[in-house]
């Protein structure tokens, strides 16, 4: 039904604050979805107030439910990175997602962190998804100071895309092109 479900390739996702990484691996869900393919994972959407980015919600790909993830400022039950007040029930209806999110033909890990790469928290259990397979490609999005930590993690050095508003749709298909052959 989904292939080999051996480790798939892996795709990092990168770029600075507001490039557009999560615009790009939505458009690369929205093409999967559109070809018949099984699309788990989580994707971190901003909230924004008065063009503020103020919050972070998670969107389990596979059901579709969204969860408030985290605050740029006030309390919160959770962990804090200094930037961001995380919500515990957030973290671990993301976590649950990633846990379940295999086998898939396309694995998103949006984002993977100072949480998971420094602190083993987070979404650590996509970290280990990502490690275990069960996939045919999986897409990591991580800030550019963090891409060596990750790839330490992954045991290998994934090609890494540089993430970009400015011709996101011609891009998702080369990366949806990754996936080969998925019949």
């Amino acid at each position: 039904m989904y292939g080999k479900m051996v480790m798939g390739n892996v795709i990092l996702v990168s770029g600075p604050s507001g490039c557009g990484k999560t615009t790009l691996c939505a458009r690369v869900v929205d093409l999967a979805r559109a070809a018949g393919l099984a699309v788990a994972g989580v994707i971190t959407w901003p909230r924004f107030v008065d063009g503020r980015k103020v919050g972070l919600d998670v969107e389990d790909l596979q059901q579709g439910d969204r969860r408030p993830l985290a605050e740029s400022a006030g309390m919160s039950d959770g962990p804090s990175t200094g930037a961001w007040h995380f919500h515990a029930a957030g973290l671990a209806f993301g976590a649950q997602a990633l846990a379940r999110a295999t086998p898939c033909h396309l694995l998103v890990v949006d984002e993977l962190g100072p949480l998971e790469l420094e602190r083993g928290e987070g979404w650590r259990a996509g970290l280990d998804a990502l490690v275990a397979g069960g996939y045919r490609l999986g897409l990591a999005v991580v800030r550019p100071a963090l891409v060596a930590a990750l790839a330490r993690r992954l045991g290998t050095q994934p090609p890494v895309v540089t993430a970009s508003v400015v011709g996101c749709d011609a891009l998702a298909a080369r990366i949806l092109r990754e996936l080969g052959d998925w019949g």
